[in-house]
């Protein structure tokens, strides 16, 4: 399928390594233009050049931060026309009631409000030019919280509903804006979380990790031309591991 997207410009955040990094190569390898953003500047210019794509210094929980970033992705390669927003997973914890007020506060900057300030950043000129995409990659413990990831999910819900409200208010002008909701996926995350032990894949409907590659693909179709007709969506991409409708 011709995704239509060669020539666009595509920014994603939290792509040194895993989700946000298999995501970005996927949109280089349909011809678009990438820039990608972490908050290691060795780090991402490694991945950068791994992919042919630009590196760029951002913390995604600073979201005071964002317009500087956007505007300087369109001062190197033009308007950003695709935007796909993600970020490291906060801290985990069997005990819902063991996190500080700090920890809380800094999961909202990093998950709900650095993300939205992106979304603010770029959708007046996706509107203005009448053609963009806007991505979050989230998680499956949005539908189906997980014990652990209390942080995660609280959040991380907070923000697919204000997507969802944005959805509606800018599809009328050649906007999409979507989730992508991964279950278990083969990342230093998943495996740090022990998600990769023999127990836990057998769990798994489908009886394994998810490829980084697999969840890439989704993500680069959600970006595409053909997928304008696509938006307010929670897409899970988890092998089947969610139990809810």
């Amino acid at each position: 399928m011709e995704l239509g997207i060669e020539g666009k410009v595509a920014l994603v955040t939290g792509a040194s390594k895993g989700l946000g990094l298999g995501v970005a190569r996927a949109l280089a390898d349909e011809g678009a233009r990438v820039a990608i953003s972490s908050r290691s500047r060795e780090r991402i210019e490694a991945a950068a050049a791994s992919i042919g794509a630009r590196g760029f210094v951002h913390d995604t929980a600073d979201g005071d931060a964002a317009f500087a970033l956007v505007q300087a992705v369109s001062a190197e390669l033009g308007p950003v026309d695709i935007l796909v927003t993600n970020s490291g997973g906060p801290p985990a914890s069997p005990d819902a009631l063991s996190f500080t007020h700090e920890q809380w506060r800094a999961t909202y900057e990093l998950l709900l409000l650095g993300a939205l300030a992106l979304v603010e950043a770029v959708l007046p000129g996706m509107r203005e030019r009448r053609w963009g995409r806007v991505l979050s990659l989230s998680s499956s413990v949005v539908r189906e919280p997980n014990p652990a990831l209390v942080l995660s999910a609280a959040h991380r819900a907070g923000l697919l509903a204000a997507l969802k409200t944005i959805a509606r208010q800018v599809a009328g002008d050649g906007v999409t804006v979507n989730s992508l909701l991964p279950g278990v996926i083969a990342t230093d995350r998943a495996r740090e979380l022990g998600l990769d032990n023999p127990e836990a894949l057998a769990q798994l409907p489908a009886g394994r990790l998810g490829s980084v590659e697999e969840f890439a693909a989704a993500a680069a179709f959600l970006c595409s031309e053909p997928a304008a007709y696509i938006s307010g969506t929670a897409l899970l991409v988890d092998g089947g591991g969610a139990r809810s409708v």
